[in-house]
């Protein structure tokens, strides 16, 4: 006996219809961008990860009008480009908020804070991972590693840093953003929305007034490698066994590093309000055994 394609709950739809394409003017802007990111690379297939964020800049998300761009721009199938589409996170196949709010929850940024962070942000917004708020400002979602280990935990607000971060921070953060309040990044370059972050992606210059002089830098507990890697001598750091017993002191003519006012501290360099120390969400590590 044989069942129906129906009864096995087996959809033979009509096959989708090809995405329409942009309007002629939006076209023709997003071609004459287009030929000049081609025009950077030997092989014009190569400029698909820059054209996926070019169009990404247009809707804020990659739509499937953007995908046909794409393979019509780089003589392309629409099944190459939507592989490569589906396979980085930083392209959204979906609407999504001006701001993308990521928090780094991996192995230090959560036992710092992160996942504390996390979840109160998900109870505050009312949006779980992935979820975008009413108004359309923020989108919430929990991130890799941003390599910011030495600023923990860390947030990040359309790639731009928010270092030492606590819930009550994070909080006023988002609340800020939704309300079109100015925000500064901790480091890096002032705020803009995620359609203008990804248009830089795509490798056009950020034209905004001071933002390319804008800098910012890693603490000095990520840059210890790249110095010994250079041959330079850090301080002796002073060490107490757990017994108790005798440790070395370092030798007085030791130069100690002493940061400038204008260093920017991580949470492991000196005491800062993370969320280690918030009473309301103590995350600090365990305590040692033995």
């Amino acid at each position: 006996m044989t069942t129906s394609s129906s009864e096995r709950g087996v959809s033979l739809g009509m096959p989708e219809l090809p995405a329409p394409a942009y309007p002629d003017d939006v076209r023709a802007r997003l071609e004459q961008d287009a030929r000049e990111i081609i025009d950077r690379y030997p092989d014009s297939r190569s400029a698909l990860l820059p054209l996926l964020h070019l169009v990404q800049s247009e809707e804020g998300h990659v739509t499937r009008t953007g995908m046909r761009f794409c393979a019509d721009m780089l003589g392309l199938t629409t099944a190459e480009v939507s592989a490569v589409a589906t396979f980085y996170t930083m392209y959204r196949r979906g609407p999504s908020g001006d701001y993308q709010v990521g928090v780094c929850t991996n192995t230090l940024c959560a036992v710092m804070g992160g996942d504390a962070i996390f979840s109160a942000l998900q109870e505050h917004l009312g949006v779980g991972n992935g979820g975008t708020t009413a108004d359309g400002k923020v989108t919430l979602e929990h991130i890799e590693c941003n390599a910011a280990c030495d600023f923990a935990p860390v947030v990040m607000v359309n790639w731009e840093f928010f270092d030492n971060q606590t819930p009550e921070s994070a909080k006023r953060l988002v609340d800020d953003l939704r309300a079109g309040r100015q925000v500064d990044p901790t480091r890096g370059a002032p705020m803009c929305t995620f359609k203008e972050t990804a248009r830089m992606l795509a490798g056009f210059p950020d034209e905004r007034d001071g933002a390319v002089e804008a800098t910012g830098s890693a603490g000095p507990a990520s840059l210890v490698g790249l110095r010994l890697a250079k041959g330079e001598s850090g301080a002796a750091r002073v060490v107490h066994p757990r017994d108790g017993g005798p440790h070395d002191e370092p030798p007085e003519d030791t130069a100690v590093h002493e940061p400038s006012p204008t260093e920017h501290l991580s949470s492991h360099d000196a005491p800062q309000d993370t969320s280690a120390s918030d009473p309301a969400h103590p995350a600090g590590p365990a305590d040692e055994e033995g």
